[in-house]
């Protein structure tokens, strides 16, 4: 299924031109740990994640403002602009963070800098958004978890595929981070319905 051009996400992840850094790579998800631990704080030490392995791209739920923002909607119809920018803040930083621990990127990630993941989801009318749907959401999306739950297992081949492949050639080979940016943007048009709330549109399946 393609991806409707008006879908209201947009992930975009640089190809890394310099040289790679061989031994950060190789000690990845050890050089990793304190930004790690900086989201564990953030994120209440309570995160969902579709993939466990070294290098586990996950999304900071408990971070993130969804029941409140579920209850304003349901009751006022309302999605308060902090509450939005927060939420979109975390959601960049979690990217950022995914897109080093699979080796993606070198540089390493920032807490508030855009670097090279360049990510927008719009601030929605909340208006135009259904008042008693963000209470399905999640149940409706459950076809998505499972496929991106069999996706992370893919990405973890993938990722594992990589690390030798820098560590040899010093490249990371294009058809496997096509597929690894793919499963990000899957995650976020997931997250962006079932979490941020920030469209009714329910989510493609599809790495476009």
């Amino acid at each position: 299924m393609s991806v409707p051009v008006d879908y209201p996400t947009s992930l975009s992840i640089d190809v890394f031109d310099g040289v790679r850094d061989k031994l950060t790579t190789f000690f990845r998800p050890f050089v990793a740990v304190p930004i790690l631990i900086i989201m564990g704080l953030l994120g209440g030490g309570s995160m969902i994640s579709w993939q466990e392995s070294p290098w586990s791209f996950e999304f900071p739920t408990a971070a993130m403002v969804v029941l409140p923002t579920v209850l304003m909607l349901l009751f006022q119809q309302k999605y308060p602009r902090w509450w939005f920018d927060w939420n979109l803040a975390m959601t960049r930083f979690a990217v950022r963070i995914g897109s080093f621990m699979t080796l993606l990127r070198d540089e390493y990630p920032s807490t508030d800098e855009e670097q090279a993941v360049h990510l927008d989801i719009p601030y929605p009318d909340a208006t135009q958004l259904s008042r008693g749907l963000p209470l399905v959401k999640w149940f409706l999306a459950i076809p998505h978890f499972i496929v991106l739950g069999f996706l992370s297992i893919a990405v973890f081949v993938c990722v594992v595929i990589a690390w030798f492949a820098i560590l040899f050639t010093g490249k990371y080979p294009e058809s496997l981070r096509e597929f690894v940016v793919g499963f990000f943007r899957w995650e976020l048009r997931v997250a962006a319905y079932a979490l941020l709330l920030t469209t009714d549109m329910y989510p493609p399946f599809s790495l476009d």
